[in-house]
C-alpha cells in the first residue's frame, strides 16, 4: 500500500485482493523475463499454482496477456491504460514540447521522473533528432532511488524521516563498483541534494553513466524530477554541468507554471 495513513479515505478491509493479485501477476513481467511460465509467474508473486492459473486466465480473457505454447507474455493492450493517464495529464500537448525544447538547447535528452512504489518511474521523455546517446530507458521505464540522480533527487523532496525510510527499507544493489551501499553515505548524498536543489550520481547505476536531476516545483512539494544522463566525463565537466542544471532549473520552472494537474 502506498496511501499515506493521514489520507486514509477507505477501510483496508474493502481493498480487493483479487485485484492486487491479479496487478502482482502484470507486474512479474520485465524486461529481464519478457515470458514466464505458470510456475515462473508462482515464484515471483507467490501465490500456489491454483491462484496463478485462474488470474492468468483472467488476464488472458482480458487480452493484457497472450499464451504462447506454455508461457505468457505482456500485449500491447496494456498501453491503453499508460495512454489514458498521459492523455488526462497532457503529457504528450504540454510537456513534451517543454522537454523537447530545451532537450535541443543542451544536445541531450531530458527525463521526468515521479516516484512510484520504491521506484522512480519515467513519465516522460525528450525526443531529440539526432541523439547521439541513448541509454535505453523509455516512459514506463523505473529506476532506484537511491542509486540514481533522479531518484536521490525525489528522496531529497521529501521529509527526512520518509526519505530515511527509504533508504533503511529499500533493497541495496550493487550495480557497479563504484555504487555506494553504506545507509549513512546515501543519506549524506540525499541530504546534499536537497540543500543545494540538484543531485549529481556518477557511475553508480551504470558503469561509465552520470546523471543529474532538479526538482519540480519547491522542495517539499514538488511531486516529479527532470534529469539528463550521459557519460561520465561529460558531465562532469565543470563547465558542461553548469550549462546542464541551469537549462533543467529553467526547463523545471516552466513546467511547473504550466502543468497545473500534476501527477
Amino acid at each position: 500500500m502506498t496511501k499515506d495513513a493521514t489520507d486514509q479515505w477507505y477501510n483496508p478491509r474493502d481493498v480487493s485482493t483479487t485485484l492486487v493479485k491479479g496487478f502482482a501477476v502484470l507486474s512479474a513481467f520485465d524486461d529481464a523475463r519478457l515470458r514466464l511460465s505458470l510456475p515462473e509467474i508462482g515464484q515471483k508473486t507467490g501465490y500456489d499454482r491454483a491462484t496463478v492459473r485462474r488470474l492468468v486466465i483472467t488476464l488472458v480473457d482480458l487480452g493484457l496477456l497472450a499464451k504462447t505454447d506454455k508461457t505468457f507474455s505482456l500485449t500491447p493492450e496494456i498501453l491503453g491504460l499508460a495512454g489514458n493517464y498521459l492523455r488526462g495529464h497532457g503529457i504528450g500537448t504540454t510537456l513534451q514540447p517543454i522537454l523537447n525544447s530545451y532537450s535541443e538547447r543542451i544536445g541531450v535528452e531530458i527525463s521526468l521522473a515521479t516516484m512510484s512504489e520504491g521506484s522512480a518511474l519515467y513519465i516522460a521523455r525528450s525526443h531529440m533528432s539526432g541523439s547521439a546517446v541513448s541509454f535505453g530507458f523509455t516512459v514506463g521505464s523505473r529506476l532506484p532511488l537511491l542509486h540514481t540522480a533522479l531518484g536521490r533527487m525525489l528522496l531529497g523532496t521529501l521529509d527526512p524521516e520518509t526519505a530515511a525510510e527509504h533508504i533503511r527499507t529499500d533493497k541495496l544493489i550493487q550495480y557497479t563498483p563504484r555504487t555506494l551501499l553504506a545507509p549513512q553515505a546515501i543519506k549524506g548524498e540525499i541530504q546534499k541534494a536537497r540543500a543545494q536543489g540538484y543531485s549529481v550520481v556518477v557511475a553508480e547505476f551504470e558503469p561509465g553513466v552520470a546523471g543529474l536531476a532538479v526538482p519540480v516545483g519547491r522542495l517539499g512539494t514538488a511531486k516529479a524530477v527532470i534529469g539528463v544522463s550521459g557519460p561520465v566525463a561529460k558531465i562532469q565537466e565543470a563547465e558542461t554541468q553548469d550549462l546542464y542544471l541551469s537549462t533543467l532549473h529553467i526547463c523545471a520552472g516552466e513546467i511547473d507554471r504550466v502543468w497545473v494537474e500534476g501527477v
